[in-house]
């Protein structure tokens, strides 16, 4: 009980709060009343809501539904149980924002709709990430994959997005607005950029502390990251200084350097763009 009202858990229910409502204004605002889609799960939930007529947030809540429930075992309960948590709160905020107090169109020009979507959109994700969450099935259903068959996490949110697209092609019966959702989803990839600091999947993280046996334990169990803690010498007194070596998912980076500083606050760790990388499949669990 401790631990869900930590000092890190606060921060994290901050930013996935914030990050969720984000993500439902920029729905609501300016995406379904444009009939623009986004990527992900929450752009598939846009085109089911124009082909079934129902709630745009109930669809949300829905299609996640089947993966959440296998979340827990790939996952692990923490992440699992703030990715539960941001569904039901940003399903419930787009419907609270659409069919209660009826939050207006805040664009009706396809450009700047598509534009300011995409930057709500992404802001919203990158705090949800921010907060060691994910905003729906998608990042859930690319974990698994890359967990059980060694698959892309990248390359399976990228079929998802195509997906995306072309259902908003058809369902639509415009071109042009399968364009625009393209371009919304480049937007909002690239202000999840911003907000993580990195253009990559990956970066390549260094990290020398105390007791390092303990952190790379720490890490490998409770994050599901594993490593390899390379052996050095201290440049000044010539004493044996060891440093853990880890290739580390952007969206995972925020806990990561959590669970660090909480071990030691004196650990030095530094990150840099891992502009190639070339590796066997590389398959991590969560615990």
């Amino acid at each position: 009980m401790s631990s869900l009202f930590s000092k890190t858990e606060i921060k994290n229910y901050f930013f996935i709060f914030f990050g969720s409502a984000f993500l439902a204004s920029g729905m609501v605002g300016f995406l379904i009343p444009n009939k623009i889609a986004t990527g992900g799960i929450a752009g598939l939930s846009i085109v089911l809501h124009y082909l079934f007529e129902l709630p745009t947030g109930v669809i949300l809540a829905l299609v996640n539904v089947p993966l959440l429930l296998v979340s827990v075992k790939y996952l692990g309960k923490k992440f699992a149980f703030r990715t539960i948590i941001t569904i039901a709160i940003t399903a419930f905020l787009v419907d609270f924002f659409a069919e209660i107090i009826h939050f207006p169109t805040l664009s009706q020009h396809k450009l700047l709709a598509t534009l300011y979507g995409g930057v709500a959109i992404g802001i919203g994700l990158g705090l949800i990430f921010k907060g060691d969450a994910s905003a729906g099935a998608g990042t859930i259903l690319a974990k698994i994959l890359n967990t059980k068959w060694g698959v892309k996490t990248g390359d399976v949110i990228l079929v998802l997005d195509a997906v995306v697209v072309v259902s908003a092609g058809i369902v639509f019966k415009d071109v042009e607005l399968a364009l625009w959702s393209l371009i919304s989803i480049y937007v909002a990839s690239k202000l999840i950029d911003i907000i993580l600091t990195g253009k990559r999947h990956e970066k390549v993280v260094h990290i020398a502390a105390n007791n390092l046996e303990e952190l790379s334990h720490k890490i490998t169990h409770e994050l599901g990251i594993t490593g390899t803690i390379l052996k050095g010498k201290d440049l000044h007194f010539s004493a044996d200084r060891n440093v853990i070596f880890l290739i580390v998912e952007t969206n995972r980076l925020n806990a990561l350097k959590n669970l660090v500083e909480e071990f030691d606050s004196n650990a030095f760790m530094v990150v840099m763009e891992a502009s190639e990388l070339l590796a066997p499949k590389r398959v991590i669990k969560n615990t």
